[in-house]
Protein backbone atom coordinates (compact mmCIF):
# COMPACT_ATOMS: atom_id res chain seq x y z
CA UNK A 1 0.00 0.00 0.00
CA UNK A 2 0.91 3.31 -0.68
CA UNK A 3 -0.10 6.51 1.51
CA UNK A 4 0.64 9.88 2.70
CA UNK A 5 0.57 10.82 6.27
CA UNK A 6 1.43 13.90 7.68
CA UNK A 7 2.80 15.11 4.25
CA UNK A 8 5.50 12.39 3.64
CA UNK A 9 4.42 9.34 1.40
CA UNK A 10 4.86 5.91 2.67
CA UNK A 11 5.28 2.40 0.72
CA UNK A 12 4.53 -0.52 2.95
CA UNK A 13 3.53 -4.56 2.95
CA UNK A 14 0.57 -4.79 5.50
CA UNK A 15 -1.24 -7.39 6.32
CA UNK A 16 -4.74 -6.92 5.30
CA UNK A 17 -6.31 -7.49 9.13
CA UNK A 18 -3.99 -4.82 10.40
CA UNK A 19 -6.09 -1.50 11.65
CA UNK A 20 -5.04 1.58 10.56
CA UNK A 21 -4.40 2.77 14.12
CA UNK A 22 -1.79 -0.23 14.49
CA UNK A 23 -0.48 1.23 10.94
CA UNK A 24 0.04 4.62 12.26
CA UNK A 25 1.36 3.70 16.02
CA UNK A 26 3.61 0.45 15.48
CA UNK A 27 4.93 1.19 11.84
CA UNK A 28 4.96 4.55 11.17
CA UNK A 29 5.55 5.91 14.82
CA UNK A 30 2.52 7.95 15.04
CA UNK A 31 1.85 7.56 18.52
CA UNK A 32 -0.48 10.49 18.98
CA UNK A 33 -3.26 8.32 17.12
CA UNK A 34 -4.38 7.22 20.45
CA UNK A 35 -6.07 3.50 20.68
CA UNK A 36 -9.09 3.84 23.45
CA UNK A 37 -10.85 1.15 23.12
CA UNK A 38 -10.44 -0.59 19.73
CA UNK A 39 -14.19 -0.06 19.71
CA UNK A 40 -14.92 2.89 17.32
CA UNK A 41 -16.59 4.13 20.47
CA UNK A 42 -14.49 6.88 22.34
CA UNK A 43 -12.57 8.33 19.07
CA UNK A 44 -9.42 8.82 20.47
CA UNK A 45 -7.90 7.43 17.13
CA UNK A 46 -9.59 10.12 14.93
CA UNK A 47 -7.49 10.84 12.29
CA UNK A 48 -7.98 13.18 9.19
CA UNK A 49 -8.53 10.91 5.75
CA UNK A 50 -9.20 12.04 2.58
CA UNK A 51 -9.11 9.87 -0.97
CA UNK A 52 -5.53 11.34 -2.44
CA UNK A 53 -3.27 14.59 -1.58
CA UNK A 54 -5.57 16.89 -3.18
CA UNK A 55 -9.15 15.60 -1.08
CA UNK A 56 -11.06 17.04 1.48
CA UNK A 57 -10.01 15.55 4.50
CA UNK A 58 -12.41 13.85 6.86
CA UNK A 59 -12.13 12.59 10.85
CA UNK A 60 -12.27 8.79 11.00
CA UNK A 61 -11.98 6.74 13.60
CA UNK A 62 -8.80 4.61 12.59
CA UNK A 63 -9.92 1.96 14.94
CA UNK A 64 -12.28 1.12 12.67
CA UNK A 65 -10.81 1.30 9.17
CA UNK A 66 -7.86 -1.09 7.87
CA UNK A 67 -4.70 -0.41 6.57
CA UNK A 68 -5.21 -1.00 3.31
CA UNK A 69 -8.18 1.32 2.73
CA UNK A 70 -6.41 3.92 3.14
CA UNK A 71 -4.02 2.66 -0.05
CA UNK A 72 -3.83 5.90 -2.09
CA UNK A 73 -5.22 8.32 0.80
CA UNK A 74 -3.86 11.31 2.27
CA UNK A 75 -3.62 10.89 6.22
CA UNK A 76 -3.48 13.71 8.97
CA UNK A 77 -2.68 12.95 12.19
CA UNK A 78 -2.39 15.16 15.44
CA UNK A 79 1.22 15.11 14.69
CA UNK A 80 1.01 16.53 11.55
CA UNK A 81 -1.58 19.78 12.45
CA UNK A 82 1.48 21.68 13.33
CA UNK A 83 2.97 24.51 11.10
CA UNK A 84 6.07 23.51 9.72
CA UNK A 85 7.59 25.70 12.00
CA UNK A 86 6.41 23.53 15.03
CA UNK A 87 3.91 26.42 15.30
CA UNK A 88 0.80 24.91 17.12
CA UNK A 89 -2.93 24.51 14.92
CA UNK A 90 -5.18 27.29 15.93
CA UNK A 91 -6.82 23.97 17.62
CA UNK A 92 -4.19 22.59 19.39
CA UNK A 93 -3.46 25.74 21.18
CA UNK A 94 -6.50 26.65 22.14
CA UNK A 95 -6.69 23.30 23.73
CA UNK A 96 -3.74 24.21 25.01
CA UNK A 97 -4.94 27.61 26.40
CA UNK A 98 -8.20 27.10 27.54
CA UNK A 99 -7.16 23.94 29.63
CA UNK A 100 -9.72 21.59 27.24
CA UNK A 101 -7.85 18.32 28.64
CA UNK A 102 -7.50 16.69 32.05
CA UNK A 103 -5.56 13.59 31.51
CA UNK A 104 -5.34 14.21 27.54
CA UNK A 105 -5.97 10.77 26.84
CA UNK A 106 -8.98 11.85 24.10
CA UNK A 107 -7.31 15.13 23.10
CA UNK A 108 -6.15 13.79 20.01
CA UNK A 109 -9.36 12.72 18.74
CA UNK A 110 -10.68 15.51 20.07
CA UNK A 111 -8.69 17.84 18.36
CA UNK A 112 -9.08 16.05 15.10
CA UNK A 113 -12.95 16.43 14.87
CA UNK A 114 -12.75 19.51 16.23
CA UNK A 115 -10.52 20.59 12.71
CA UNK A 116 -13.02 18.84 10.73
CA UNK A 117 -16.16 20.56 12.55
CA UNK A 118 -14.58 24.11 11.98
CA UNK A 119 -13.40 23.34 8.27
CA UNK A 120 -16.90 22.78 7.50
CA UNK A 121 -18.71 25.11 9.82
CA UNK A 122 -16.25 27.94 10.65
CA UNK A 123 -19.09 29.23 13.12
CA UNK A 124 -20.22 27.01 14.87
CA UNK A 125 -23.30 27.13 18.48
CA UNK A 126 -22.03 25.60 21.51
CA UNK A 127 -24.85 22.86 19.87
CA UNK A 128 -23.42 22.15 16.65
CA UNK A 129 -19.99 21.44 18.42
CA UNK A 130 -21.24 19.46 21.27
CA UNK A 131 -22.98 17.65 18.41
CA UNK A 132 -19.82 17.71 15.98
CA UNK A 133 -17.95 16.37 19.22
CA UNK A 134 -20.28 13.54 19.72
CA UNK A 135 -18.59 10.30 18.51
CA UNK A 136 -15.26 11.79 21.11
CA UNK A 137 -15.70 10.86 24.37
CA UNK A 138 -13.96 12.07 27.63
CA UNK A 139 -14.09 10.68 30.42
CA UNK A 140 -12.52 13.36 32.89
CA UNK A 141 -14.10 16.62 31.80
CA UNK A 142 -17.31 18.34 31.81
CA UNK A 143 -16.92 19.46 28.51
CA UNK A 144 -16.99 22.96 29.15
CA UNK A 145 -13.30 24.18 28.09
CA UNK A 146 -13.62 21.38 25.26
CA UNK A 147 -16.23 23.85 23.86
CA UNK A 148 -14.55 26.63 24.42
CA UNK A 149 -11.38 25.96 23.07
CA UNK A 150 -13.49 25.05 19.74
CA UNK A 151 -15.32 28.59 19.99
CA UNK A 152 -11.58 30.23 20.37
CA UNK A 153 -10.12 28.20 17.62
CA UNK A 154 -13.17 29.26 15.67
CA UNK A 155 -12.71 32.86 15.94
CA UNK A 156 -8.91 32.57 15.27
CA UNK A 157 -9.24 30.71 12.04
CA UNK A 158 -12.34 33.13 11.11
CA UNK A 159 -9.55 35.83 11.71
CA UNK A 160 -6.81 34.04 10.09
CA UNK A 161 -8.96 33.40 6.71
CA UNK A 162 -9.89 37.31 7.30
CA UNK A 163 -13.62 36.76 7.86
CA UNK A 164 -15.03 39.89 9.35
CA UNK A 165 -15.97 39.99 13.10
CA UNK A 166 -19.29 40.57 14.88
CA UNK A 167 -19.15 43.77 16.92
CA UNK A 168 -19.34 42.30 20.43
CA UNK A 169 -18.45 38.95 19.89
Amino acid sequence: MSVDVDGSRFVDDVDPRTLLVQHLRERLGKVGTVVGCDTSNCGSCTVLMGAGPDAVAHSVKSCSVLAVQADGASVTTIEGLAGPDGSLHAVQRAFHELHALQCGYCTPGMIMSAVDLLRDNPDPTEEEIREGLSGNLCRCTGYQNIVRAVQAAAATLREQAGVPQEVGA
